[in-house]
């Protein structure tokens, strides 16, 4: 699979979506949005990959933001097109996991990006925040409503008025991201690389199921979230894989999850 702007690799059981524009820091552009869009749809239509590990090329960043040259001439109605909040709310709701490997900065739409993802490592050295309003703009791409969701309402008000950019350490300490390795990419990829095997350990289709309930539940109240997770799990339920588990359980053995 070939894309202009990302890389696309498959490896047992592992898509690699790797940001592709290093000599600039990753940043984003309308058509890279678009090459995201287009990756998310194969990996949903592809039955080998489980997992996704979104990431950025080179040292610098997993994404520093949008090119601000390509935002100072874009005509403000093209903003009503969505392209960016169309890309990351389809990687959201991509129905295998997908964890965000954040390497340098994750700034603007490239903190935006990691958020869109379920789970987020970073290295020490990360850096991360939403800096629009130094530039007289909000985050677009939905960092005004993920932002809140994972910190907290008054915490997510802080970092998008201030526009301050926190450390990795600081943004585990919020909830930001999941977990911090050491300054070393081959560190950070190792453990983006464990929790995809991790997951890969368990029923593919009791993963859907909880993400879909996860998410679904978290937009809406109590009861229709509970109700939500009555029918996922009525669903994972009537799996052979439901069988297989409870049966390798008892059998004291690893159990052999076949995704149906």
């Amino acid at each position: 699979m070939h894309f202009d702007n990302i890389l696309y690799e498959i490896r047992d059981g592992i898509l690699y979506l790797t940001l592709n524009r290093p000599e600039a820091r990753n940043a984003l552009t309308p058509e890279m949005w678009g090459d995201i869009s287009a990756a998310v749809q194969c990996a949903r239509e592809d039955d080998q990959i489980r997992v996704v590990i979104v990431t950025g090329a080179g040292e610098k960043a997993l994404a520093s933001g949008a090119d601000i040259r390509e935002i100072h001439d874009r005509d403000y109605l093209k903003m009503l097109l969505g392209t960016a909040p169309a890309a990351l709310k389809n990687l959201e709701d991509l129905y295998k996991p997908v964890i965000c490997a954040i390497n340098g900065y994750a700034l603007g739409g490239g903190c935006e990006l990691a958020m869109a993802c379920d789970i987020r490592i970073a290295t020490r050295r990360s850096r991360l925040g939403q800096p629009e309003v130094g530039l007289s703009i909000i985050p677009g791409a939905g960092g005004t409503q993920r932002l809140s969701r994972l910190v907290g309402l008054g915490k997510a008000k802080e970092l998008i008025y201030t526009g301050k950019i926190i450390t990795a350490e600081e943004a585990e300490a919020i909830g930001l991201v999941n977990q911090v390795t050491e300054d070393d990419r081959d560190a950070l990829m190792a453990a983006a690389q464990e929790m995809a095997r991790q997951i890969m350990a368990k029923g593919p289709v009791a993963i859907t199921m909880a993400k879909m309930a996860v998410n679904l539940g978290y937009e809406t109240d109590i009861n229709t979230g509970l109700m939500i997770e009555r029918l996922a799990q009525t669903i994972a339920f009537s799996t052979e894989d439901r069988k297989e588990g409870t049966a390798a359980f008892l059998e004291k053995r690893p159990a052999q999850f076949k995704g149906r």
